[in-house]
């Protein structure tokens, strides 16, 4: 979880969220909230800005006092960087907290005295690079894959406000499946593989990405880029009709019939103890088995 001085979710309800990140309280959209009634309509009143979508692609902000342009938050030793996007994003989504704190435990435990060699760990569909930061912070080599060039130049900046510029990290402007077709084909291997992979989207050559349809033949090829010698797998989703039973067995069919998967719904607690569902998470973990 965040520390909350630096980010807390304040309230949800009617299909909007109210969200303080660090000093700025901001009122966006939620569709998961479309069902639930806000708890403290006063408290909506002090929102610095506010998004609103005119259609699914962008939007419009509208500010109640003068806002910077950029402004930082941390957990922990990672910091990043915000910003206000046309799409109502910030660079965050602050229900990957807990699994920025997993994958740091994970890489600790896979880079344990007596492995010769740093464990390698790919990260696809990475945006803005918390789960990269957290695997290097965690002793290990990381592969941070994006199709989105700012979006990679944004990751990098985040490395450098964490202190980890010089982190063994590569970074790549490429489609996720592409880029796992191509490792296949050169012989390259990885220990650890984590996606958070959107619904629907373009690859910087105009791929079209469809969860519903890539996902299953994704986690394969991920189950034969670490064959023999896989970690840890972290998968996130936020498509509506997955549930968190249908994504875990993906994941056994990708790695083999593993059965130490754990797969259970994202939530972020609000101010008032009420929790917001935020998509699911399915892991899988060596260190669980033995």
């Amino acid at each position: 979880m965040f520390p909350q001085d630096q980010y807390q979710l304040l309230d949800f309800g009617d299909g909007r969220r109210l969200e303080r990140f660090g000093e700025i309280t901001l009122d966006r959209p939620c569709p998961a909230a479309a069902e639930m009634r806000q708890a403290n309509p006063g408290a909506w009143q002090n929102a610095d800005a506010r998004f609103d979508g005119r259609d699914e692609q962008q939007g419009q902000w509208t500010y109640r006092r003068e806002l910077p342009e950029r402004w930082t938050i941390a957990h922990g030793r990672l910091r990043f960087e915000l910003k206000r996007t046309e799409f109502g994003h910030l660079g965050l989504f602050a229900e990957q907290a807990d699994n920025w704190d997993w994958i740091i435990e994970q890489c600790r435990l896979s880079a344990s005295p007596g492995v010769q060699q740093r464990p390698r760990v790919l990260n696809l569909f990475a945006y803005t690079g918390g789960s990269t930061l957290a695997a290097a912070i965690g002793a290990t080599e990381v592969t941070h894959v994006d199709a989105a060039k700012n979006v990679v130049a944004w990751a990098r900046r985040n490395a450098e406000l964490s202190g980890l510029a010089d982190a063994p990290i590569r970074w790549i402007a490429e489609d996720a499946a592409k880029f796992v077709k191509r490792e296949l084909k050169r012989g390259n291997r990885y220990d650890a593989v984590i996606l958070d992979p959107p619904s629907y989207g373009h690859g910087p050559r105009g791929e079209v990405w469809r969860l519903s349809k890539h996902l299953p033949r994704l986690l394969a090829a991920c189950g034969e880029l670490t064959a023999g010698r896989l970690q840890f797998m972290l998968l996130t989703c936020h498509t509506p009709p997955y549930e968190p039973e249908t994504l875990r067995d993906m994941m056994l069919e990708a790695i083999g019939g593993q059965r130490a998967v754990v797969a259970r719904q994202l939530t972020i607690h609000s101010s008032t103890g009420r929790e917001l569902p935020s998509g699911v998470v399915v892991r899988w973990s060596r260190s669980s088995v033995d």
